[in-house]
This record gives structure tokens, C-alpha cells and sequence, in this order.
């Protein structure tokens, strides 16, 4: 069994602030650490759980946060910016599930710790099919194209909610409740650790033994919908072929599946 641990960064324990999470902040380097430290929790539980091999993804901001030096010798990581696949690189060569470790909510959820989707500064909200997703849903539909389902997710509250909704029973790891968009009540990483390790060890369990929720994947051909922050962004992006440009500063394309959706996606935030 192969498995893929997808990182974010937001999601992590004790991480409230952009500061927290960004590259030559004085704070960046030890949650540079806390992350590593639960994909390593992660990676642990799923090999307990039945896994032969994981690979691990860099997904937050240009892919360069994990400590290789300090990663779990078994896996292998993907890194760096920009990617095929961007945060679930891996998962086109054969995974047999993903676990998303560090995520956070979609962009507008109240009480959530850095909510956004993809860009906080270019991105309102992305729809599949007129179903409004954030990072988790389109990852896991990402997944889903590939046949694999997402067994686990850690991040706060809001974000396990929004896991639990989207894709079925799986396990969750609530790492810190948030109190609003910079404020929560956080565990200690030892506790926080222990826990994702246990839940990496029954999310990998239960796939075994048929108990998991299966992949998600929206129908198809997929009509993708993304609102971006201001109408000259808008008027950029609608400059790609097949766009058409809508009210309220949104973006429409129809596309024939989810690798097709995740490349336009991600080229209507670039050229914004």
C-alpha cells in the first residue's frame, strides 16, 4: 500500500499569524519544525496502519518548508514550486490514499485559523460543479481522479469540519479550535503529535479493511468557477482560452476533468 501525506502550513499546531508561516519571519523557522515534526507523526502511523511506502508533499506557499534533514528516512519528498500537481504531487503515480496534514478552512469560514483558498490576496472563493470548495476539497478531488481517497485530515476545527462534510467519516485531528481568523486555543505539539499519529495508524487501518469513505470526484465534464479578488484580476483571467467572464468578478470554464480544472485553476491565479 502507497500512500501520500500532502503538508500545508497554516494547519499546524501552534500557528495563528502569517508571520507564523512565512519565509524570513523571525517565528518561521521552529514552525518550520512543528510541521515536519507531525508529517513525521503522520508518516509513522500510516507505516503502523499497513502502508510499504509514503511520499511526502511540500504543498505550502513555493514547497520549500519541510526539513528534509529531519524527516523520517523511509519517505521520499517532493518539494519545491512549481509542480504538475502542486499540492498533492505524487498522487498521478499510483497512491493508494492521501493524508492532508496542516490544512486549514476555505476561504470565508468564520472561526477559522488563516482561512483562504490558494491565495488570500487573489482568491474569494473556487467552485467545481457549484459546489464551493477550499484547498481540502480540491486536493481530494485532485486524489480522487486518481482513484485514491483521503483517509485523514489535521488542522483546526473548522477545517476537520469541513473534511468530515465533504468526504465522509474519515479520521480527523483537531490540532487547535479556533477563536477567529488569528486566535485559538492550541495543544502542546507532543500531544498534538501523538495524536496524528494514532489517527495515521486507524485511517490506514480502516482502509484495509474496507471502512474508509470512498475517493471524491466530481462529475464530470467539470464546470470550474473562480472568484478572485478584483474585477482587473477578472479581466485577466477571463484572457484564457475557453474563460468567460461573469458578474461579480468571477470566472467560468468548462473542462473535461479534474487534472484539466486543477491547471486552469491555477493558471487563472497566476495570471492574475
Amino acid at each position: 500500500m502507497k500512500v501520500l501525506v500532502a503538508a500545508d502550513m497554516e494547519g499546524v499546531s501552534g500557528v495563528v499569524h502569517w508571520d507564523h508561516v512565512s519565509a524570513g519571519k523571525p517565528d518561521y523557522a521552529r514552525f518550520r519544525r512543528v510541521m515536519t515534526a507531525e508529517v513525521n507523526a503522520a508518516v509513522r502511523g500510516a507505516f503502523e496502519g499497513g502502508a510499504q511506502e509514503v511520499v511526502v508533499t511540500d504543498g505550502h506557499a513555493a514547497g520549500r518548508n519541510l526539513l528534509i534533514e529531519e524527516l523520517d528516512p523511509r519517505v521520499r519528498l517532493n518539494c519545491g514550486s512549481p509542480a504538475p500537481l502542486a499540492m498533492v504531487q505524487g498522487a498521478e503515480e499510483g497512491i493508494d490514499a492521501a493524508i492532508f496534514v496542516g490544512y486549514h478552512a476555505r476561504a470565508g469560514t468564520p472561526n477559522a485559523i488563516l482561512d483562504h483558498t490558494w491565495s488570500s490576496a487573489r482568491v474569494m472563493n473556487v467552485w467545481l460543479n457549484d459546489q464551493v470548495l477550499g484547498e481540502t476539497g480540491l486536493n481530494a478531488a485532485m486524489c480522487g481522479h486518481y482513484g485514491a481517497p483521503v483517509v485523514m485530515v489535521t488542522g483546526d476545527q473548522a477545517v476537520c469540519a469541513e473534511a468530515r462534510a465533504l468526504l465522509g467519516d474519515i479520521e480527523t485531528v483537531v490540532v487547535k479550535r479556533a477563536r477567529g481568523h488569528m486566535a485559538a486555543e492550541c495543544l502542546a505539539p507532543e500531544r498534538t503529535q501523538a495524536a496524528i499519529h494514532e489517527a495515521a495508524t486507524r485511517a490506514l487501518q480502516r482502509l484495509r479493511t474496507g471502512q474508509s469513505p470512498p475517493p471524491f470526484c466530481p462529475a464530470t465534464p467539470i464546470t470550474l468557477r473562480v472568484q478572485v479578488t478584483s474585477s482587473q484580476l477578472a479581466d485577466q483571467a477571463a484572457a484564457l482560452l475557453g474563460a468567460r467572464r461573469l458578474a461579480d468578478k468571477q470566472v467560468e470554464l468548462l473542462v473535461e476533468d479534474m487534472p484539466a480544472a486543477y491547471r486552469m485553476m491555477r493558471a487563472v491565479i497566476a495570471m492574475g
